[in-house]
């Protein structure tokens, strides 16, 4: 046989070796190269295989084979400008309606998660007339020069960046390291009414609020739950002073905390935002977003006479693929799931956090967890080093995890969902042998739990 056929017979082989029926990959001339992904599992170029805990851009699985074949399927009939009408927008638009509160009913599609958050700005501040923005501290919402202006995550890297005269920072409400903490009596009024207090202070200088922008759970703000009840009092305040509330989604929706579909609402069905912006899961790694909001915010953003149009968003293959991914959580369960897998996971941490110093907290919902690593568990010292370490041995292991938070010391699960409780066991067995390890070279004992500290 010649080389050149040799060549073609080997990277046939390789194919059968390293393709599933249910995976589309990238295909080189050279056969080493070649890389996939499916399911929960990443392959580099290698073959070798990794377990993906991170990506909640796979929000149904990498390579999903409903997903991709809907997506072919309507690329090989039809995509064009969004300024040709297609059934599939309407029909998607249905079915998004259907997992939302009725107020929720105008929608605008667009291409990312930064784009939807931009355009809600737009809506809040044609809405109220205004151009003040209430954040939290180390949110993060965009890439974009208007979100990077309400990012504290962002903007504390930057050097000379001053704030926005337009932008207030309110406390993140982390209740483990915030300023009022799971002792507080009431810490969902206690943060509530620093978003109040800036309000009062705003106003006193003759300024306005067009709106309180805030991820649902924090995301990299290091995996924050808020007090149940803080949403609520916190849209009163604002809508008091002629401002709406904008819940980002786009990292925590679509089933991902299991009990609910969306993450605002675990904050009770008394809530309903008046803008949800949408991203990354939407779509499952198809660059797609939305913003959702009432008539009233969208009536008014059409008298502004400034037409809306997005030539991609919304367009016949985007809407097909956000169709399939709906079709694939409802047909596996996936929300389910996440309920299930995630309680299991969180509750193997736990039993970790008995056994290992260096865990101060486990907090989370379905499968959106994080681990907060400390050195002392009295005065809360970041354990970023040894969190760095965990991610990186892992690594070595096969096992991808990330860490994030303003300390960068919170290790974060936000893995694809058909991630499994075999999944969940794998993880936790190598995180309890590395921090085993660290703790052993560093001196910390399970003593210093009941110490409270390092001594």
């Amino acid at each position: 046989m010649c080389a050149e056929k040799l060549a073609k017979a080997q990277t046939i082989d390789l194919r059968r070796k390293f393709i599933g029926p249910s995976c589309k990959i990238f295909f080189s001339d050279d056969p080493i190269k070649m890389v996939r992904a499916r399911g929960q599992y990443m392959f580099d170029e290698k073959g070798q295989r990794y377990l993906d805990c991170i990506n909640n851009v796979a929000h149904v699985g990498h390579c999903h084979p409903d997903v991709v074949s809907a997506g072919a399927q309507q690329m090989e009939m039809l995509n064009t400008n969004s300024r040709f009408l297609h059934d599939n927008l309407v029909l998607y638009a249905q079915r998004l309606q259907a997992t939302l509160p009725p107020q929720l009913s105008v929608f605008y599609f667009v291409n990312s998660g930064s784009e939807a958050n931009d355009l809600a700005l737009r809506l809040a501040r044609q809405y109220s007339g205004c151009q003040g923005i209430i954040t939290l501290d180390n949110a993060y919402h965009g890439h974009v020069t208007s979100l990077i202006e309400i990012s504290p995550y962002k903007l504390h890297h930057l050097a000379h960046a001053p704030l926005n005269p337009f932008v207030h920072v309110a406390p993140s409400p982390d209740v483990y390291r915030g300023k009022y903490k799971n002792d507080h009596p009431n810490p969902a009024k206690a943060y509530a009414d620093e978003v109040r207090d800036i309000i009062r202070r705003v106003q006193s200088e003759g300024g306005k609020i067009a709106a309180f922008i805030a991820e649902s759970l924090q995301s990299c703000g290091g995996q924050v739950i808020p007090p149940a009840g803080y949403f609520q009092q916190v849209a009163e305040h604002v809508r008091k002073a002629g401002g709406l509330f904008i819940a980002d989604e786009v990292q925590v929706g679509f089933g991902r905390v299991g009990s609910h579909f969306w993450a605002f609402q675990l904050q009770g069905d008394d809530f309903v935002p008046d803008i949800v912006t949408m991203g990354k899961p939407i779509g499952n790694g198809h660059p797609m977003s939305c913003v959702v909001t009432t008539r009233e915010v969208a009536e008014a953003f059409m008298s502004s006479g400034n037409e809306y149009f997005n030539t991609f968003g919304g367009n016949p293959v985007s809407c097909a693929i956000g169709l399939a991914v709906l079709d694939v959580i409802a047909k596996e369960d996936l929300q389910g799931k996440a309920l299930r897998v995630g309680g299991y996971l969180t509750s193997l941490l736990e039993k970790q956090k008995e056994k290992h110093p260096l865990i101060g907290d486990i907090r989370g919902r379905g499968l959106f967890v994080g681990v907060e690593l400390v050195r002392d568990r009295s005065k809360l010292t970041p354990a970023t080093a040894e969190a760095q370490e965990v991610i990186y041995r892992l690594k070595e292991q096969r096992v991808l995890l990330s860490a994030d938070g303003p300390h960068r010391n919170v290790l974060k699960f936000k893995p694809p969902l058909c991630f499994s409780t075999d999944d969940a066991d794998f993880v936790v067995d190598k995180m309890d042998a590395i921090l085993t390890e660290i703790e052993t070279a560093t001196g910390l004992t399970t003593a210093n739990i009941l110490n409270g500290g390092s001594g």
